[in-house]
This record gives structure tokens, sequence and C-alpha cells, in this order.
């Protein structure tokens, strides 16, 4: 562990778009037919039972609960690239070979616990540092990141099934708070990643029904900012907001939202930029 600050979020604002995106999920399941439950996903080797078996297995070792054996050495397929993808295919093996309904009711009851045992948490424990996949950070942070990766596999079950969300199912505390994470990853993007000269400006205009602005100043290292202090931004990244996420996520574009990316400014930094916005693990 570390001893540096850790992010401190309102354990209600968190929990309110953490249970609104599994109440959305299991209403989109639970409205799906066979096929759909066998359409492929964005995702590789991943079809819809498949994220949902994941999500599934992801709440479930957040309650203690051991990955199954798998049938494979699942570390040899080629979409497979760290000791956590391993531990997801192993949950994705073994209840892709159940019936769709049986998935559906293990993510009932496996967000239902979760939901008690997070509603019970103190604000102690809320904020205490423990690991997430964001390194060392709060319980609190970690259960964010929680509510971007469900929100991102709920655009990747809508994408596969031919059910984008609209522009009102885009706007509520999951969508916020998902954009909330991404925007927290993007001075270790321009910095270390893209590496933007020192005094870099990026100026992300997201638009859509998410749109906001973010920036990020390189500063001796690179920093999301409130503003520039009255400065133009040095290069900038225009895009609808959810096809932001998507780029974040490793994930293709949205069919049903606009897909162009425009780049302003310094043009190679900003292209830079887009190319290593990828970050998830």
């Amino acid at each position: 562990m570390t001893t540096r600050a850790v992010t401190r979020l309102d354990k209600s604002d968190v929990l309110d778009g953490l249970f609104a995106v599994w109440d959305s999920i299991e209403a989109l399941l639970g409205g799906l037919s066979e096929a759909d439950w066998r359409a492929p996903t964005p995702l590789p080797g991943w079809d819809v039972q498949g994220v949902a078996s994941h999500i599934v297995g992801t709440e479930s070792f957040l309650e203690g609960i051991a990955a199954p054996e798998p049938d494979i050495d699942v570390k040899t397929l080629d979409h497979v690239r760290n000791d956590i993808g391993a531990m997801n295919e192993c949950w994705v093996r073994h209840l892709g070979t159940q019936p769709s309904s049986s998935v559906l009711e293990r993510f009932r009851a496996v967000t239902e616990g979760r939901r008690k045992a997070l509603e019970a948490m103190s604000d102690e424990q809320w904020n205490a540092e423990t690991f997430t996949p964001a390194g060392p950070e709060s319980y609190g942070r970690f259960m964010r990141i929680r509510v971007f990766d469900c929100w991102m596999h709920e655009q990747d079950i809508r994408v596969a099934v031919q059910r984008p969300s609209s522009d009102a199912e885009l706007k509520g505390a999951a969508s916020r708070l998902s954009l909330d994470e991404v925007a927290a990853t993007l001075g270790f993007v321009v910095g270390k990643l893209a590496k933007a000269p020192e005094g870099s400006r990026i100026l992300f205009d997201l638009t859509g029904p998410l749109a906001r602005n973010i920036r990020v100043k390189v500063d001796g290292r690179a920093a999301v900012v409130d503003d520039f202090g009255g400065l133009e931004p040095t290069a900038t990244v225009r895009a609808d907001a959810l096809q932001f996420t998507r780029l974040a996520g490793g994930r293709p574009m949205c069919p049903a939202r606009p897909q162009d990316v425009e780049l302003g400014g310094d043009k190679d930094v900003a292209a830079r930029i887009v190319e290593r916005l990828n970050f998830v693990i």
C-alpha cells in the first residue's frame, strides 16, 4: 500500500450510480431472446452471456467467492492478457454453458447481496485504502470503477443486440460517474502515455447528452485542471462523449452515435493522445 492521499467520494452518489446501472442491465437482460444472449459483443471471445457472466464473476469475487476451475488453461487465450483477465475467463467459461435464465438469476442474487453489503459499509470502510484496478485507492474509488465497468458492459450488450441507449438513457448518475472515472485517468494518458510536451494545454470537448469539457495541463506533470488561466488550449480533441468512452475502453465506436473525432491545434499531439486513450485492463 501507499501513503499518498486517496480519492474520497460521496458514498450515496456512487451507490446510486452503481445500483442504477445494475437495474438497467437487469432490465435489459430480462428482455432478451435466447438468440440475443448468444449475440457476439465487441469484446473478443465474449457473447452477451459472456459479458453478463463476467459481471457476475466480478461481484462474486468481491463477495469472497472463489473463481471456478476452468476447463482449459485460460491464459493461452489471445484475449487474456493478465491474471485479472484469467479470473474473468474462468467465470465466463463456467457460466457460458448454463441456461441464460440461470445466469440472470445469478446476476440478481449477487447484486442483491452486494447492495446490502455496500449499504452497510461505514464511512471509514468506504474511504479506506485498498487494492483497485487503478492501484492503491479508496474503496469508494474502487466502486466508481465498478460503475464504469458495468456501464461500459451495458453499452457492449446494447451494441450487440442493437438496442443503443437513447439520449435520455445516457443521462443519470451511472453515465456521469463513468465519465468522471475516464476523466480521472486523462492526466496519465496525456503525460505518461502520449508524452505531451511541457506547457501543453489539452482540451477534451465532449458533446452529446454527456457533454462536458475536460482540461489537462502539463506543468511538470500532466493533471486535470479547472481552467487554463485565460490561455487557449494547445491541442483539442472533440468527440461525442459516449464515443469517447468507447475509445477509452478500447471498444469499436457505437454505430448509433456520431463517430467523427475532430482534432485541433497541435494535431500531432492530439492524435497521439487519441491513439493512447485505451487505458483499461
